[in-house]
């Protein structure tokens, strides 16, 4: 689990150093342009993804905090359950955890997410992030992509798990 953990804890430092270089660097709402279609913008969001909830009276930190910290214990007893080949699960597992901690950390000591990456095409602007919700997408994608790995094996009558790539090669 040691290796896990350092993969989350590498997110956490760089979305951190990340998130302390555009403070540092930017100015509150002004666009940097980086490339086409790609700004560096210094943002505060108090809501949670796509800024949900940001508009709130100040409730929504609390409950984000909570939420944050519930998700996070529940993904390092997942991780520390594993099977030592699960290997792309907790790979996406520790994404997510550090990506979730990184903002964690933000809630509890700002009050809320430093975001700076602001990516636009035309008049078409995606909310602006930072690293730790690439983590956190990331990690949910390789997730969803395990879940559908998981479905595409069958059982057999004995109950044991048999690819499809085995089931072919056993008939010939």
């Amino acid at each position: 689990m040691l290796k896990w953990m350092i993969v989350s804890v590498s997110v956490i430092v760089l979305d951190l150093v990340t998130k302390a270089m555009a403070t540092n660097a930017l100015t509150y709402g002004v666009p940097v342009p980086v490339l086409p279609s790609f700004n560096l913008t210094l943002l505060h969001n108090t809501g949670a993804a796509f800024s949900f909830l940001a508009n709130e009276s100040g409730w929504q930190r609390w409950f984000f905090i909570l939420l944050a910290v519930g998700v996070s214990g529940s993904l390092v007893v997942w991780l520390a359950r594993l099977k030592s080949n699960e290997v792309w699960l907790a790979l996406s597992i520790s994404l997510v955890l550090g990506g979730a901690v990184g903002n964690l950390y933000d809630r509890i000591v700002h009050g809320y997410v430093v975001d700076f990456i602001h990516l636009y095409y035309a008049d078409y602007h995606f909310p602006a992030f930072n690293i730790a919700d690439c983590a956190i997408s990331i990690g949910a994608v390789m997730m969803a992509i395990d879940i559908f790995r998981a479905e595409s094996n069958t059982t057999n009558t004995s109950g044991r798990v048999v690819s499809s790539v085995d089931t072919e090669t056993s008939k010939h």
